[in-house]
């Protein structure tokens, strides 16, 4: 399937801002099964410098300075991208605890090796509260990615998307007592749960192609961001996604941008302005299916 993304973001200053520094990550990583078709990105106004680099784990991070008055900051990313069929399951899959060993034996210590998503991050630490919830679920005899799409599935049952609930801050502790969140929340306390029994999980964020009700037309700028969770299988299966918002395995819908430990290592646009005053923040993103290739 190949889609067209636009995500254009609009940054209003409540007064002159007269020097501004961002961090973008918008431009989709290469990752298997997924080809990017080509990309664009319009900054309004242009940044006095701008430059682009890879990683530190799965991201493209675009860093730009303003440095003339501003009040107001369009950013507008768009891109083409095709999304290949979802990996099939094999006859031999490993356990929990075959798992947790091929992770602690690994030698690729690379951004795409289980070593750096192994340990609490920042965001995602160690949770006593989601260990000990998540503990029958992982068990050493059983098989990893059947466990991983259960706990997907539980959070999805046990859970409520409120977008009202959390924050962008909310500890996860927080977000996993009140059962209530978004697609952040939910990426994380599954993140916490799989380390929690040695296994490599890594913050997945995308877009996910989204269907308007029946009878509805799909409005613009109606779509957003998203987040998944990514599981090291071992080298021969690699990284397999799993969706804990939607209880599924991340498949055709779900279009990859980047992967690092936490919400923090892939966060779409972070950065600081100088100014006295708080800024307003408008997103809108499209993801358009035009069919396959």
């Amino acid at each position: 399937m190949i889609y067209s993304v636009s995500h254009v973001t609009q940054i209003r200053y409540d007064a002159l801002v007269s020097h501004a520094r961002y961090n973008l990550r918008l431009k989709p990583a290469d990752w298997p099964g997924q080809r990017l078709i080509d990309y664009h990105l319009a900054i309004d106004p242009a940044p006095a410098r701008i430059e682009t680099e890879y990683g530190p784990y799965v991201v493209n991070v675009t860093r730009m300075v303003i440095s003339e008055p501003v009040v107001e900051l369009r950013i507008e990313s768009r891109f083409r991208v095709e999304i290949g069929t979802v990996w099939p399951r094999l006859a031999t899959e490993p356990t929990i605890a075959e798992l947790r060993r091929l992770a602690i034996e690994e030698s690729d210590i690379s951004n795409v090796g289980p070593a750096p998503y192994l340990f609490a991050s920042r965001i995602a630490p160690m949770v006593d509260d989601i260990a000990r919830w998540a503990a029958p679920q992982l068990a050493d005899d059983r098989n990893a990615l059947d466990a991983a799409l259960e706990m997907a599935c539980r959070i999805r049952g046990e859970f409520d998307y409120d977008p009202e609930a959390t924050e962008a801050d909310t500890p996860v502790s927080t977000a996993f007592k009140r059962r209530h969140g978004v697609c952040q929340d939910f990426a994380h306390v599954m993140i916490v749960a799989l380390r929690s029994a040695g296994l490599p999980a890594a913050y997945v964020s995308g877009y996910l192609r989204t269907i308007a009700p029946p009878g509805k037309e799909k409005l613009v700028g109606a779509d957003a961001t998203h987040a998944w969770v990514a599981l090291w299988c071992g080298r021969d299966l690699g990284w397999r996604g799993f969706d804990p918002t939607n209880g599924c395995i991340a498949g055709e819908d779900h279009i990859f941008t980047a992967m690092g430990r936490d919400y923090a290592d892939v966060t779409p646009i972070d950065g600081t302005f100088m100014g006295n005053d708080g800024q307003e923040l408008e997103v809108a993103v499209d993801v358009i299916p035009e069919g396959t290739a």
